[in-house]
């Protein structure tokens, strides 16, 4: 008992120590300076550092000597007195700075049981000193956005299930084995290639991005390591304008905890683009091509992410042109959704519509075999994207995830009313698979302005999105472009919509020091937080909107190119399309051998013909 207390009141000193030092020590203020509009947390891979994510801490203010604040009025030494010198800058633990891997994450701060910590104290409460203490924080803090990330990433991942469903239900029974096998293979599929070489030209050169003064990344200093790539002018490895990573093909030398958990939530990211496009074409893409498909999709998604994510030239906008904070997405409107919106519009443009859609040039409505599963795949993917989104922040230390949440809601439920109210206004019967799609798409437009926008602007982005998508789902009927899921509609029209809005709604109370802005002049200050955040045209900054118009230009032609030169390529190696014969049957036993209702009899379709 006598041991007890002892140890209880030792531990009472350490936390009102700590307490003290975050208050008034400058030491502790340099790493924990992390208001709700910067936070110590990612800044979205689009200035390097963040990948979805890292928000940088906010500029230091011009009084401010190293991290150490001096009145901004103080007063000259009066005359024949010796002026007193300047404080020097307080000495940071030395794994702030680290430049080597981590592999067993011991070296961000200490942890405990037992304690790696021989000098500070190890794990008696009473022998603890200040630094030792500090070690034990910023560990912690290090452990808390690493397990928000990878639990963020957990569910980002598990949205597979839902994108099967949706796509599924979509389509016909005769076609249901294949669909369902699309969206599980395209995860092993896009993984491989993400680890070959997706991940090196997508984040190689992360750490090198512009970045906010006084900036760590959240998940740990080993990602120091991602600190190589290729561009146009600068010096080595930090180029005037970044166009690609060149470090960790297949994780070659980059073996460090902070790395992995980066690596993770990168890849089940991208994982989303590579399945957009199976719905797009989905009933009438042939299984081998399907799968050269799937070791490709990592090529342009990965070089798109790096410019915007990744500390390239489209993040660089801000500093190289004055736009704004150059390209902002805070979880992927962009990279992910208008990628894979533009992929596939090529894909069905190359493909061709399903027999039987269009009679005389008119376009036949060819109904889903399940909506129920359809309805059940869109709470999969709702609830998904509570951590698509939030988790963008990297940092669970990152207050602004409940706002990142409610704006991510609102736009949801936005999306599905207004994508009813626009039907029923129309003339049309509330159909549930197409408020399903309004529902998807106030999530896809929501996702690049999540942590920028006030609530009622989410609400409103997110109503917008499901007026677009039904609009966009009877437009690319009538032009000839067979889209079974309506994917084009809310992923690519809708994530091109989330990025430019950004530009529009963004009010400046968050990601002070995005991309290596930092503005203090007046009529960008933000006065509670010293510097500014990112900022749309209808608070001030039309510039930011220039930026966001370049980068939608940049995803849409850049990933329609690609992927439009790949598909008639592939074609060559072998066939896009599956012959006539084996659509009508339907491609789930000539080219999966396996049934997706072999119980059932299945009737052809009145367009089957």
């Amino acid at each position: 008992m006598k041991r007890f207390k002892l140890a209880f009141t030792s531990i009472n000193v350490a936390c009102f120590l700590v307490a003290m030092c975050f208050i008034w020590g400058p030491a502790t203020q340099a790493f924990y300076d992390d208001p709700p509009v910067a936070g110590d947390v990612a800044q979205p891979a689009d200035e390097q550092p963040a990948p979805v994510g890292e928000v940088p801490a906010p500029a230091a203010d011009p009084s401010v000597v190293g991290d150490v604040a001096e009145p901004a009025d103080k007063e000259p030494a009066p005359t024949g007195e010796t002026p007193v010198p300047a404080a020097d800058p307080p000495q940071l633990p030395a794994y702030f700075t680290a430049t080597t891997a981590d592999p067993a994450g011991m070296k961000a701060g200490v942890w405990t049981t037992p304690s790696s910590d021989t000098k500070g104290g190890g794990d008696v409460p009473s022998a603890l000193d200040l630094s030792g203490v500090y070690d034990r924080v910023a560990h912690n803090l290090y452990g808390i956005n690493m397990v928000w990330t990878l639990i963020a990433g957990f569910l980002v991942m598990f949205m597979q299930a839902g994108f099967a469903m949706v796509e599924g239900g979509l389509c016909r029974a005769k076609n249901a084995g294949h669909t369902m096998a699309m969206n599980l293979m395209i995860y092993p599929l896009g993984c491989l290639a993400f680890w070959a070489y997706g991940f090196a030209l997508g984040w190689g050169n992360w750490f090198n991005g512009p970045v906010a003064p006084g900036w760590y990344p959240s998940l740990g200093p080993g990602l120091a390591v991602l600190n190589s790539g290729i561009g146009v002018g600068g010096t080595e490895n930090l180029p005037t304008y970044g166009l690609m990573g060149t470090k960790g093909f297949f994780l070659s030398g980059i073996d460090d905890v902070s790395v992995m958990a980066l690596f993770f939530f990168m890849m089940v990211f991208m994982d989303t683009t590579a399945t957009i496009p199976t719905g797009s074409m989905a009933e009438r893409w042939s299984w081998k091509n399907f799968c050269l498909y799937g070791i490709w999709v990592a090529l342009p998604y990965c070089l798109y992410a790096n410019w915007v994510w990744g500390g390239g030239w489209l993040a660089q906008m801000g500093k190289n042109w004055g736009l704004g904070h150059g390209a902002v997405d805070f979880a992927g409107s962009g990279v992910v959704h208008a990628m894979g919106g533009a992929i596939a519009l090529a894909g069905a443009l190359c493909i061709g519509p399903r027999i039987g859609k269009y009679i005389n040039g008119k376009p036949q409505a060819i109904p889903g075999h399940n909506i129920p599963m359809v309805v059940v795949g869109t709470f999969i993917l709702a609830f998904g994207w509570f951590g698509f989104n939030p988790g963008s922040t990297l940092s669970g230390t990152d207050l602004r995830i409940s706002t990142v949440v409610v704006n991510t809601m609102l736009a949801s439920i936005a999306g599905a009313l207004s994508a009813m109210v626009y039907l029923m206004v129309k003339g049309m019967k509330p159909d549930p698979s197409m408020m399903c799609n309004g529902m998807l798409a106030g999530l896809v437009a929501i996702t690049a302005p999540c942590a920028f926008v006030d609530s009622w602007a989410a609400a409103l982005i997110g109503a917008i999105a499901g007026v677009l998508v039904v609009v966009g789902v009877f437009f690319w009927d009538r032009v000839g472009v067979d889209d079974p899921v309506g994917a084009i509609s809310v992923h690519g029209v809708n994530g091109l919509w989330g990025v430019i809005s950004l530009g529009i709604f963004a009010n400046g109370k968050y990601g002070a020091g995005w991309n290596g802005v930092v503005r203090t002049a007046s009529e960008f200050l933000n006065k509670e937080y010293g510097s500014d955040g990112v900022r749309g045209a209808l608070y001030g900054d039309v510039s930011q909107l220039y930026a966001q118009l370049i980068d939608a230009g940049v995803v849409a032609a850049f990933g329609f190119s690609m992927a439009f030169a790949w598909f008639k390529i592939s074609n060559l190696i072998t066939p896009l399309r599956v012959n006539r014969e084996t659509e009508i049957e339907g491609l789930d036993l000539p080219e999966m051998g396996a049934l997706g209702y072999p119980d059932f009899a299945l009737t052809g379709h009145a367009t089957d013909a």
